[in-house]
């Protein structure tokens, strides 16, 4: 992991704690199944075991993975806890996001594995494969 890497999601942690009204404290810590050291070592642009990010995603009501994704580069997913039924994770992203972003990738799939598909067949393609998608209740 590069620092700078490191220092975006620190960055990005602070922030969210800090909209979350969330005291960065050992009681809050445990509530998340964490320390405060552990939590404080996020805050300070120091890595942690990669366990332990799930944790912090936990504590800043991000989805499983977010915390990996920032260090990659992207962003979180900010999940609101109250309206989750048990084992599911609501998205704040509008429907046309994730439609625009199954597009995409869909799109660059067929031109990286498919030759001779012209563009309006690459766009049919994606739309099918995006309204299946949302009919099967995957976005």
């Amino acid at each position: 992991m590069a620092p700078s890497d490191l220092e975006r999601l620190a960055a990005a942690a602070r922030s969210r704690r800090k909209n979350l009204g969330l005291a960065l404290n050992d009681a809050n810590a445990k509530a998340g199944g964490t320390s405060k050291k552990t939590w404080q070592r996020v805050e300070n642009a120091l890595a942690i075991r990669e366990t332990n990010y799930v944790k912090i995603d936990g504590l800043l009501h991000w989805a499983p993975g977010s915390c990996l994704a920032v260090l990659e580069g992207g962003g979180p997913v900010v999940v609101d806890p109250s309206k989750a039924e048990q084992g599911t994770a609501i998205s704040e992203l509008p429907p046309e996001v994730h439609d625009a972003e199954a597009r995409d990738v869909i799109k660059l799939a067929a031109i990286a594995t498919t030759d001779g598909l012209t563009s309006e067949e690459i766009r049919a393609l994606s739309e099918r494969a995006v309204k299946d998608l949302r009919a099967a209740g995957l976005i």
